[in-house]
């Protein structure tokens, strides 16, 4: 795929910088209702100054360990970090990581009504070495087998209790076994009888569950193996955004493209480029949370998708700059944008 767009930066004059700030004020007001599977992550820092003998790899004294929520309770911390009050909802097992969890997220000041408990399923962990600033390894240890009928159901019933009073449903599909087709279906059925706003960050296999979602937000790699057959297709990132506008039936498409920035599609014909705000990148974990959670917070505070995409990847730009799953601050968006010049 090919994904250079020949477009000129947007201009961020003072008009437009008013526009944003006003915006990000909004924030405040919004509520978000995020659907996803709940991971706890697991940082342990350290020191590498040898290597193994008994193999070629590196020894890494431990100094410090750390938890914080993470999947999609990673795009709640971001919401509420914002000032944005968030209502996660996803399932979570009896045991020690899921209370370790659940306390991690109380003491963030998340509203912890959604939780579903299943005592036959493990709570997600995600553990990752750090050694001098750089990630040296990751393991999981989960269980993605999709959760049963009652647990859906009581997914359902909480998203049912919720809807009016809420702006924007976030679904976030790690592919952990919460996101199932049924459970979408009911879902969007639900959001699009109260007219609310639905944005997914989505896991390729699932793309077919997607269709009538409000935005969908790929990065490229799962976009163009949503919509290809083979590995020798071959497509534009402009052919895959009109693909999957027209294969999920969705009002937008915001492809996020790495050091390439951005690609907006919208069902009206437009498609806007936006160029990579960071210009040092030294962790892009939980970036697709931070670009997800600012969509949706300035969607719900009354921005166009061009609006919201374009302070999105000020935000992602952000968090990319820090090192292991970070979160934007709302006072770091505002400095962003009234310090730059162009997207």
């Amino acid at each position: 795929m090919e994904l250079s767009m020949e477009e000129k930066p947007i201009t961020i004059d003072e008009t437009v910088k008013s526009r944003f700030c006003e915006i990000i004020e909004g924030f405040s007001k919004a509520k978000i209702l995020v659907i996803g599977d709940f991971i706890l992550d697991e940082f342990i820092w350290g020191d590498v100054n040898r290597i193994s003998p008994e193999a070629p790899v590196p020894i890494v004294n431990v100094k410090e360990q750390s938890f914080m929520p993470g999947g999609s309770l990673n795009v709640a911390s971001n919401i509420q970090c914002l000032k944005g009050e968030v209502f996660p909802c996803g399932v979570l097992g009896r045991d020690l990581y899921g209370r370790m969890l659940v306390r991690e997220i109380r003491k963030e000041g998340i509203h912890t009504g959604g939780i579903v408990y299943d005592k036959e399923r493990p709570t997600t962990l995600k553990t990752r070495i750090i050694a001098h600033s750089q990630q040296v390894v990751r393991f999981d240890r989960e269980s993605i087998i999709p959760i049963t009928e009652q647990d859906a159901k009581q997914i359902v019933d909480f998203v049912a209790s919720k809807i009016q009073d809420i702006d924007v449903v976030i679904i976030e599909d790690y592919g952990k076994g919460l996101i199932t087709k049924e459970l979408l279906q009911d879902v969007i059925k639900i959001a699009k009888e109260q007219n609310k706003k639905i944005v997914v960050d989505p896991k390729e296999k699932h793309f077919s569950y997607y269709e009538g979602v409000t935005v969908i937000t790929p990065n490229h790699h799962e976009a163009i193996g949503s919509v290809k057959d083979n590995e020798t297709q071959k497509f534009s990132i402009k052919e895959v955004g009109e693909r999957l506008l027209k294969q999920l039936s969705c009002e937008g498409v915001l492809v996020t493209l790495g050091k390439d920035g951005m690609a907006l599609f919208e069902k009206n014909g437009d498609v806007t480029k936006i160029n990579a705000a960071s210009q040092e990148v030294y962790d892009v974990a939980g970036a697709g949370d931070t670009v997800v959670s600012v969509f949706a917070l300035a969607l719900a505070a009354g921005a166009d998708m061009k609006e919201a995409a374009m302070l999105s990847n000020l935000a992602a730009g952000i968090v990319v700059a820090k090192v292991g799953v970070a979160v934007c601050k709302p006072e770091e968006l505002l400095n962003t944008v009234m310090n730059g010049s162009t997207v």
